[in-house]
């Protein structure tokens, strides 16, 4: 059953609803912006409105299907850790895009909100907005990057362990996390790796 399970949340995850919004206006994602397929470059692609159907939609391939297996008590314990991360896996490496993906924070946000009622993506979205909120005044109000953007939403993921830990969130919690850790610093490499770069590079 777990193993069905699994499989049902990674091929939810790996519908790329962005990607097939973008075509529909005309768009490939992976030819503009960053070549992400995902939520955020489909907005910057299309506008918000198509943007924001993408992310609803990636958030709700994360949620709904989770929300419903927790709520019906198929899933606890430890079975929690690969039938919740599956949906991120999908999206990071769909076979629908040759086993390549998008980003994968809006499915994160509702995988978290399906597990936690939406307590700990409530806590990332605010770390989120903490450490965009501290970018923007050191950078007096400038744009922020999407390289920034990029580590933020690593070291917020980061940061989420700390408030795991003090809400006293069970083992599972933290297995899951560390998963969702390796998967947002694999999608976000490239990225991290240029912001380090500058960053070495400004500083020295």
């Amino acid at each position: 059953m777990i193993i069905v399970l699994t499989l049902v949340e990674f091929l939810c995850g790996s519908l790329m609803f962005s990607y097939w919004l973008g075509r529909i206006a005309r768009k490939d994602l992976k030819s503009v912006g960053d070549g992400n397929p995902g939520a955020f470059n489909l907005w910057n692609a299309a506008g918000y409105k198509l943007g924001l159907a993408g992310v609803l939609l990636d958030f709700m391939k994360g949620y709904l299907p989770l929300v419903l297996f927790i709520e019906n008590g198929v899933v606890q314990g430890y079975e929690i850790v690969l039938i919740a991360a599956a949906p991120i896996v999908g999206h990071a490496f769909s076979p629908f895009m040759k086993f390549k993906g998008g980003k994968a924070i809006a499915v994160t946000f509702g995988v978290w909100s399906a597990l936690t009622r939406f307590e700990v993506s409530l806590a990332y979205a605010i770390i989120l907005a903490i450490l965009l909120a501290i970018s923007t005044i050191i950078k007096k109000g400038k744009p922020v990057s999407t390289e920034a953007n990029a580590f933020q939403a690593v070291f917020g993921m980061l940061l989420v362990s700390v408030y795991l830990y003090l809400r006293n969130f069970s083992m599972p919690y933290f297995c899951l996390w560390f998963l969702n850790l390796l998967l947002l610093s694999y999608t976000n490499k490239s990225k991290i790796a240029i912001y380090l770069k500058r960053k070495n590079y400004h500083g020295s």
